[in-house]
């Protein structure tokens, strides 16, 4: 049996590498086309097989963007040492409730929800600066303070705002929404002539973004999700992000959050870039990736407030116990 599971991974592992060549061959032929002459990249599209990808990349691995055989090997038997623990029964009453993201956790679905059955060869998701990781803040960020909001980084629940738009199921926001995070890593891409739209499984976000050269609305105007502006450079769709809301506050960023988006056929999947740029935050733009594969399942409907009684749980919590003391 050894010897088989061992045959096994090997095979696994040369039909990954003769797929990803095949991929590569693929991808320099021209993209295909919609019935008015664009590029077509529409379709349902999954970030699935990155969940186990940090976003970060770990110091060990320098600026090599994939793993070596080994690595990887050795992270696919960590993927199935996940799916098994995510599948595992437990018993609500004595679950480790305190091990944040843990199955039968305060922060943790159902099992029965978890994505994790999937992985990459990638070191992370950051891919410029070449070291994968996010450049250090200015000192003006520094001194304001930057990282998350919410459950998970504060424990005064003074009003809903205390708690993160995600938490309130509002949107995730930009750049978030694309990113997977545990499960609804899934996005849709439709195209009309001048015009995409593209909608977020979780929280069911859809933006509309007009492919003309139409300048931006006024700074005075600002949303969750910016003011999108697209246009097509080769094969490649490149949307311009600007006037996004700082109450979205990705990773300590302010109005001055400027993204440009990419998205790019290879071979039979999308891959999505964005860079990210505020001076009053980071030293530099960074620029992170996405390689989504097709799903074929479509996307679910995501009810974010059905059933939902956590935000009038922590509030009521909190005044409880302001009472005891």
């Amino acid at each position: 049996m050894r010897v088989l599971s061992s045959i096994g991974v090997v095979a696994i592992l040369a039909g990954l590498l003769s797929t990803s060549s095949i991929a590569q061959q693929k991808s320099t032929a021209p993209a295909p086309r919609t019935p008015w002459g664009d590029p077509d990249i529409q379709g349902t599209w999954t970030a699935e097989a990155e969940l186990s990808v940090p976003f970060e990349r770990p110091q060990q691995y320098g600026e090599r963007q994939l793993l070596t055989d080994q690595e990887y090997t050795a992270r696919l038997a960590q993927t199935d040492k996940q799916i098994q623990t995510d599948n595992a029964e437990f018993n609500i009453e004595t679950a480790d409730r305190s091990n944040a993201g843990a199955v039968g956790s305060a922060t943790s679905p159902p099992p029965h929800w978890l994505e994790r059955g999937k992985t990459s060869r990638r070191t992370s998701i950051v891919i410029d600066p070449p070291d994968g990781r996010i450049p250090p803040t200015v000192p003006s960020a520094q001194r304001r303070g930057i990282g998350l909001r919410g459950t998970f980084a504060s424990s005064t629940f003074n009003g809903p705002e205390d708690l993160s738009l995600w938490e309130r199921c509002i949107t995730r926001g930009m750049p978030s929404a694309i990113f997977p995070t545990v499960y609804n890593a899934n996005v849709r891409l439709v195209q009309g002539p001048g015009v995409v739209a593209i909608t977020y499984e979780m929280i069911h976000d859809t933006r509309i973004v007009p492919i003309d050269n139409h300048p931006h609305v006024g700074t005075s105007v600002r949303g969750y999700f910016g003011d999108s502006r697209a246009h097509w450079d080769g094969d490649t769709l490149v949307v311009d992000v600007t006037n996004i809301s700082d109450k979205g506050n990705y990773r300590g960023s302010r109005e001055t959050l400027h993204l440009i988006e990419r998205f790019h056929r290879v071979g039979p999947n999308l891959r999505y870039e964005v860079t990210a740029d505020d001076p009053q935050t980071w030293t530099k733009p960074w620029t992170a990736a996405l390689d989504l594969a097709p799903q074929p399942d479509g996307m679910f409907e995501y009810a974010c407030h059905e059933g939902n009684n956590s935000m009038r749980n922590i509030l009521s919590a909190a005044r409880a116990a302001e009472r005891s003391k």
